[in-house]
């Protein structure tokens, strides 16, 4: 059994709402949604096994529907009783083992069209998170989505949504993953070498109605 990492974000306390510059879409009056500041939050872990070669750093929410036919459909709802499956928000590994803690904006400053770029960064290996996925039949907007990139449920869905940091620590220094990878390669290829992990999460919707309660 694998030790618990302590993991910490400060900007909000654990379980309470996501604030809006984190996130990838904020409330409009008009349209209902507009483009967020998207920033990557500042986050922290202690305690990792003295065998520690790497970190990783996977953001999910396990709240999207599983089907897309109502998802910001106007008159209609995404209802609470629909299947949900995961989407990555965050996929970053072969983290060195003498980094403690990532800055606000370290993996994201802003929503990049066409997404940012994966691969080596300063700070780690970036996979692809799943708005690859998402604006791929979106001719402005497709492209292979590196780094953070936040919260951004639909509008009229029933249920808030939950966002989970989980920062792992591994007893090997590289994945060896393939060139392009998301967040369900990655959690694969990581499992057999985890030491520690913990988490940190917060939820965030985009229903006025739930954002009022």
């Amino acid at each position: 059994m694998s030790k618990r990492l302590d993991v910490v974000i400060d900007a909000w306390a654990y379980g309470d709402p996501i604030p809006d510059e984190y996130a990838f879409c904020v409330p409009a009056e008009e349209g209902h949604i507009t483009m967020g500041l998207n920033l990557s939050p500042a986050i922290r872990w202690s305690n990792a096994p003295s065998a520690t070669k790497s970190f990783a750093i996977i953001c999910h929410d396990p709240d999207v529907p599983s089907l897309p036919d109502d998802v910001n459909k106007e008159g209609r709802v995404v209802p609470a009783n629909l299947p949900r499956m995961d989407f990555y928000h965050w996929v970053l590994v072969d983290i060195a083992p003498n980094v403690q803690a990532l800055p606000k904006g370290a993996d994201s400053e802003g929503i990049t069209p066409r997404g940012k770029a994966t691969g080596r960064t300063p700070h780690g290996l970036r996979g692809i998170n799943s708005y690859t996925d998402w604006f791929a039949s979106d001719a402005d907007m497709q492209g292979d989505y590196g780094g953070y990139d936040g919260p951004c449920p639909p509008w009229n869905d029933e249920i808030v949504h939950h966002y989970h940091f989980t920062v792992y620590a591994l007893n090997v220094a590289g994945l060896r993953l393939p060139t392009r990878f998301g967040g369900s390669e990655a959690l694969a290829a990581l499992r057999p070498h985890v030491l520690a992990q913990g988490s940190w999460m917060g939820e965030y919707t985009l229903n006025p109605d739930l954002r009022r309660r």
